[in-house]
């Protein structure tokens, strides 16, 4: 009997910020807790959110106005992740500061690309 990742996780049993991404149909989903005008654009780490779920952190230079903050937020996922922008696209949370982005692709690949980034 094959043992299937828990929901929220991809991949193998040792990914240590899954429950911050997981795997969809067409790709990834991933939980963003965004800071505009966090003086530079970043992806800090893995933060834990008070009822225990895990978000990746990201920070961008301009406001959140216009939709601009979320497009900053789309191509610091792209980069991270090594796709082009056109395949970030927001699916949560447009004027919040939790937000949920679905990353298209590979999700084992784009989960590794992303544990690597958040690894440094």
């Amino acid at each position: 009997m094959s043992r299937n990742p828990a929901p929220g996780q991809v991949g193998s049993q040792g990914d240590e910020h899954a429950r911050a991404w997981c795997a969809a149909p067409d790709g990834l989903l991933v939980t963003v807790r965004a800071t505009p005008r966090g003086g530079r654009d970043a992806l800090d780490g893995v933060v834990t959110l008070a009822d225990g779920r895990e978000a990746l952190k990201l920070r961008v230079s301009v406001a959140a106005e216009d939709g601009k903050a979320n497009a900053a937020l789309a191509k610091l996922l792209a980069k991270a992740a090594g796709i082009p922008p056109s395949r970030v696209e927001l699916v949560s949370g447009a004027t919040a500061r939790l937000k949920t982005f679905r990353l298209a692709g590979d999700a084992a690949e784009l989960s590794a690309r992303l544990e690597q980034a958040v690894a440094g």
